[in-house]
């Protein structure tokens, strides 16, 4: 029996053993194309979120705060903005404690191919896996917003007994095509599961649900890495978790599922915050709630922080009480940095740095760092990217069918702005 299976499940040292002993990978190498222009030059898991993080801060954040301090980030595409946020913001973990977090490129270790697939990303870093120790392995996505004690996973695993366990999730019967849908029994053993389904099925006792894979796999290191190398030599797989793994093993092993609402940290009135913000849409409406009054998504949690690179800036600062130039903030959140001359901002979230001067109106922006915001501009409910510098007099979100002339223009009318949209192409932001 492993060591850590040795300790009492009821005493307080159960948990605290378990993530001791788990070393964790998070797959942080997705472009995130339906984000359009606003990964051309980043990866998904290094955009922007909230005013200050990035959405790879979340899942790293909830390994350091339950306890799970051996970590490797597995890199790909347009990898650099991400190397420097993880070097600048998350080299607090000491080495000499066997504590990390390895940046992991895609080197064509064994090959001379590219990650085929998540499961061939794990596969291709086996021997860092090994070097790093571990009884328990936890394997994250890294572009969803959300806190989850992952302490409590893992003593879902143990006690079950499980070869691997899969974090699931209620979702929408209607959204359950863009998830592995699993069917459990009634000790939520997994006994089928379907990498989005055309026709998902729903959960027992709610058709209006169905139970969803969130991308979270706990297994046993050494059972872990004996189905990666038989997948790896098997010509038919396509080397992915959800399409070949999963459906393999819960055949011959058993695969347990672990419920989000047992782990979900923060839950309010039964709702348990998870956000894939993998549209512009679903960006910006994230982004948004933070301005509400009392969000679901409590960033000023002092129990479960969610940690990031901290620039050192200075406040933010608001000037000029003018009759109808007057520089105030309402019902928004206002970054380090910022500086609201003579300007009226709602509803919106700005990140670091951001420079807006008289006589513009802005609502519903989330505005990334660095921008400009020169005189007698209108932005309505739009996105805009790092660096740019927006026109004096510009007006963006007033004329949608302007707006889809010249940038990118969501479903739900929201408006994405870039540097190369603006024809402001002198250097390559990140």
């Amino acid at each position: 029996m492993p060591k850590s299976q040795q300790v009492d499940q009821h005493s307080d040292r159960f948990i605290s053993t378990l993530t001791k002993n788990t070393a964790a990978i998070i797959l942080a190498g997705g472009r995130g194309s339906r984000l359009k222009n606003l990964t051309d030059w980043r990866a998904k898991p290094a955009v922007q979120f909230g005013g200050k993080f990035r959405i790879i801060d979340f899942p790293l954040s909830n390994c350091i705060n339950s306890g799970i301090r051996r970590i490797n980030v597995a890199t790909q595409y347009k990898a650099q903005s991400l190397i420097q946020h993880l070097q600048r913001g998350w080299g607090f973990l000491r080495g000499e404690f066997n504590e990390y977090v390895n940046i992991i490129p895609a080197q064509q270790r064994i090959s001379e191919e590219w990650y085929k697939g998540t499961a061939d990303a794990v596969y291709q870093n086996l021997d860092l896996l090994r070097e790093g120790g571990g009884e328990y392995i936890l394997i994250l996505a890294g572009d969803h917003i959300y806190k989850m004690d992952y302490g409590k996973m893992l003593a879902t695993h143990v006690r079950s007994n499980a070869d691997m366990t899969v974090a699931c999730i209620n979702v929408p019967l209607e959204d359950a095509k863009g998830f592995g849908v699993l069917a459990v029994d009634e000790t939520d053993k997994v006994v089928e599961f379907a990498e989005k389904p055309a026709n998902p099925k729903h959960m027992p006792g709610d058709p209006t649900k169905a139970f969803a894979s969130m991308g979270i796999y706990v297994f046993n290191a050494k059972f872990l890495y004996e189905q990666l190398i038989r997948d790896a030599g098997d010509p038919k797989s396509t080397h992915d978790f959800g399409g070949d793994i999963i459906p393999y093993i819960i055949k011959k092993y058993k695969v347990q599922a672990h419920r989000f609402t047992e782990s979900c940290v923060g839950a309010k009135n039964g709702n348990y915050y998870w956000r894939d913000v993998g549209t512009i849409d679903a960006y910006w409406e994230a982004n948004m709630e933070l301005t509400r009054v009392i969000p679901e998504l409590n960033l000023y949690d002092r129990e479960w922080p969610i940690w990031t690179s901290q620039e050192q800036l200075p406040p933010a600062k608001f000037v000029f009480n003018d009759e109808g130039r007057t520089g105030k903030a309402t019902d928004s959140l206002v970054s380090g940095g910022c500086l609201i001359s003579g300007s009226s901002v709602t509803s919106s979230v700005l990140f670091s740095d951001v420079r807006v001067h008289s006589y513009s109106d802005i609502e519903g922006a989330v505005i990334l760092p660095k921008v400009t915001v020169n005189r007698n501009v209108i932005l309505k409910n739009v996105v805009i990217d790092r660096g740019c510098s927006i026109p004096a007099g510009m007006q963006i979100g007033v004329d949608l069918a302007l707006d889809a002339k010249r940038f990118y223009v969501s479903e739900k009318g929201i408006t994405l702005v870039t540097p190369d949209m603006l024809g402001q192409d002198l250097y390559r932001v990140i």
